[in-house]
Parts: structure tokens; C-alpha cells; sequence
């Protein structure tokens, strides 16, 4: 038996506290908030999509960064086992569309309860309102010879240990005590980190020449049924088909967070977005529908004909980019000013300015550096009895329940392995 110390009491921080007592250690959880799973409440809009029902191979797939370290967690901890630990501590689940996996009663409250109730029920000594300070060590790290763990210090106190599991999280939404604090304990002990950035938020737009604050004008507008696609330097890097919504900052919605943790660490001046409000039409085929609307429209505006295939909010910002004056009758339109609106409804490009902030952010990319973690047992190689897990890591996925399991899954690995 060893004791243990977890900090934080997050997804990853009650699995690793729960996997570790229920395997015979004395394990005290330490958690800076006045409750434990404070983030767990605000995910999946307060529904909490915990998991999602797919082949540990298709979870991978899912990774954005990360996912030839997170094999062994996926693998030891599939997605399965994680609906099979809720639903067998009597947590009552469902399945929805993608394979989301969320609590029968669309209460997120329920998934931090229940595990909750099995780190007690395993034996974990709780303590709530305690920031963890230092993690204290038997030698410096810089002076050659390998630290280990020797204790946990508090802002009240200190707890002897031979293990210490970091799982405080990332920065995004520090109001839930995400505020980086185990990036300073990785710093202090001499573990690379990989700068943070925001994952899975929106962007940020420069406005358009042609017509400038455009999405402002369209703030408001959500769009279903579009292909969102993105180049960076020329090249195409993402195109995805959903949900999309306009905002006085840019854009949001499904597609544009998958879209963002693509591109939180490019350079933006070389990306661009190309919306395509029309993907179930091919360019002769819109063609035709253009000729006939043209034709039963011939005496009005092209404003007027373009309420026909655009929500009112962003027509004047597709003839803009079109380059057509949309006062100009239907009749008199150019072959060529044809071309130019199909390009802008097939591909209207967009150009990023920035991403939304941490305060936003729906999960923190980068972090401890992946390198600095045996990927087996989340020990840190370089400080023995150290384990860091869950978003503290350069680890993350896209939106669907997939970001939950890598937190249960490395904090499991953790638990399993003291």
C-alpha cells in the first residue's frame, strides 16, 4: 500500500483517486474548489457528454494532438470500460447522434456524484477549499540525481507521500479553478511544456475589404447543412459538413470549434476559410438553378432573387464578395458576374484574425510535454513517484465526449499503476 496524493478533483483527478484506493492505497484527493467536478458541470451545455460509444481505434482518430501517446490509455481504458464504470455504479446512460454518450438524466451534476460516491465508497479522503502550493521532493531536480515525490504542501498543511498524481487541468475556463497551476509545478521540477493555447472555440474574423464587418451585419445567423473547409498556405487541412453560427466576432458553432483546434498553432495570416452554403449542389447544377432563377426574376433585383437561396442577414456580404451590385436587375447579369456569385456561394472565403480566448475555450491544447510521460503509467521519467494526467497534458481531441475519455482514460492508467 502507498499514499497517494491526487491534485485536483476533476474527471481525470476522481478516476486516478478512485482506480488508486479501490487497489488498496491511501489516497487523499485535494481539490481547490468548494466542490469537487466543478468543470464537469458546464460540459455538454450541463448535460455532460462523458464519453463516446466508439472503437478505442475510431477514439484515436478523434485525437488532435496526442494520439500515438494516448494508445495504451485508450486501449486500457476504452470507451466502453468508461460507460461500463458509470453505468455499473448506477449512473444511467444514453447514446444519441454520433455515438455521444450522456447521463439518462441530462444532469452533469449526476456523472461528478457518482464519482463522487466511488472514490468514498473506494476509501478517498477528500479535501475541498485546499490549494495545493508545492509538491515537495527528496533532492533538486538540477543537481543529477533523479527527485522523487516526498510530500504535497497546502495553503494549510502538508501530506507525506510517496505518490503525487497532478491533474489540475488546463487554462480554459479558469473561473472552475483551471488555472494552470500544474504547468508551474511541471516548471519548477524542469519538465518541458508546449505552449497553451485555445481548443475548440471561435473565431475571430478580419473584416473584408469589400464589405467590411460582414459578420457583424449576420451576427445572430445559424446555419445547418454547410461545408465549412479551411487552407493553410494553399493546401487544405479541413472541410467538415454541420452547423455553423454567425457572431459579432466572427463565427462558432460545431464545424468552426473542430476547425479550431486545428489551427491553434499555425500562423493564421496564412489560413482561410471558404464556406460553402450550397454543398448538396455542384457548380452545374447550381448554374441551372441561378438560369432559372435569373429568368422568373428577370424585372427585379438581384437582392430580391438572392432571398431565394440566402438567409436575408448575409446576402449583401455574398454579392460583395461577388462583386455584383445588388441593385442590378436579374436580367443584365454577366456569364461572368454568374461565375463570380457561384464561387462566393460555393466558396466564401473568410480570413481569421484570432482565436477566441481561454475564458472561452472548451479544453486547453498543449501543456506538460508529452515526451516528459511514460505513456503506460502517466509517471513523469525524469521525478519518481510524480504522474501528471488529464488536460495538464498536451493531449487533446475534438468535441463528441472524446476529451472526457482521454481524462478518464490517462487518469485510470494513473490510478491503476501506483
Amino acid at each position: 500500500m502507498k499514499r497517494v496524493c491526487v491534485i485536483g478533483g476533476g474527471a481525470s483527478g476522481m478516476m486516478a483517486a478512485c482506480v488508486a484506493a479501490e487497489n488498496g492505497n491511501e489516497v487523499f484527493l485535494i481539490e481547490k474548489n468548494e466542490k469537487l467536478g466543478k468543470k464537469i458541470y458546464i460540459t455538454g451545455k450541463g448535460r455532460c457528454n462523458l464519453t463516446n460509444d466508439v472503437p478505442p481505434a475510431d477514439f484515436l482518430t478523434k485525437v488532435v494532438h496526442g494520439g500515438k501517446f494516448l494508445y495504451s490509455a485508450a486501449y486500457s481504458f476504452t470507451p466502453q470500460n468508461c460507460m461500463e464504470f458509470f453505468s455499473s455504479r448506477g449512473l444511467a446512460l444514453k447514446t444519441e447522434r454520433g455515438g455521444r454518450v450522456f447521463p439518462l438524466s441530462d444532469h452533469a451534476s449526476d456523472v461528478t456524484v457518482t464519482l463522487e460516491r466511488a472514490c468514498v465508497k473506494a476509501g478517498v479522503k477528500i479535501f475541498l477549499n485546499e490549494t495545493v502550493t508545492d509538491l515537495l521532493t527528496s533532492t533538486s531536480p538540477d543537481i543529477g540525481i533523479m527527485p522523487r515525490i516526498v510530500a504535497v504542501k497546502t495553503d494549510k498543511r502538508e501530506f507525506p507521500c510517496e505518490v503525487a498524481v497532478v491533474c489540475t487541468g488546463g487554462v480554459s475556463y479558469p473561473s472552475t479553478g483551471s488555472t494552470g497551476d500544474g504547468y508551474a509545478f511541471a516548471k519548477k521540477l524542469g519538465l518541458k511544456l508546449t505552449e497553451p493555447r485555445p481548443a475548440l472555440c471561435g473565431i475571430n474574423l478580419k473584416p473584408s475589404g469589400k464589405s467590411g464587418d460582414y459578420f457583424k451585419e449576420a451576427q445572430g445567423l445559424s446555419l445547418k447543412n454547410v461545408t465549412l473547409s479551411a487552407t493553410a498556405e494553399g493546401k487544405k487541412i479541413y472541410a467538415n459538413f454541420g452547423e455553423m453560427l454567425f457572431t459579432h466576432f466572427g463565427v462558432s458553432g460545431p464545424v468552426v470549434l473542430s476547425l479550431s483546434s486545428l489551427i491553434n498553432r499555425r500562423n493564421l495570416n496564412d489560413v482561410r476559410l471558404f464556406l460553402d452554403f450550397k454543398p448538396a449542389l455542384d457548380v452545374p447544377t447550381l448554374e441551372k438553378r441561378l438560369l432559372r432563377l435569373f429568368d422568373e426574376y428577370k424585372n427585379k433585383t438581384l437582392q430580391n432573387a438572392a432571398a431565394e437561396l440566402l438567409p436575408h442577414k448575409i446576402i449583401s456580404a455574398v454579392l460583395s464578395q461577388a462583386d455584383i451590385s445588388p441593385e442590378k436587375r436579374c436580367n443584365s447579369v454577366t456569364k461572368e458576374e454568374r461565375e463570380r456569385l457561384i464561387k462566393a456561394l460555393k466558396a466564401f472565403e473568410m480570413q481569421p484574425l484570432s482565436l477566441r480566448g481561454f475564458s472561452e475555450a472548451i479544453v486547453t491544447s498543449g501543456g506538460v510535454d508529452l515526451s516528459e510521460i511514460n505513456p503506460k503509467t502517466m509517471d513523469v521519467k525524469k521525478v519518481s513517484g510524480l504522474k501528471i494526467c488529464g488536460e495538464t497534458l498536451d493531449a487533446d481531441a475534438f468535441t463528441g465526449g472524446y476529451n472526457l475519455q482521454i481524462a478518464f482514460s490517462t487518469g485510470y492508467l494513473a490510478g491503476k499503476s501506483v
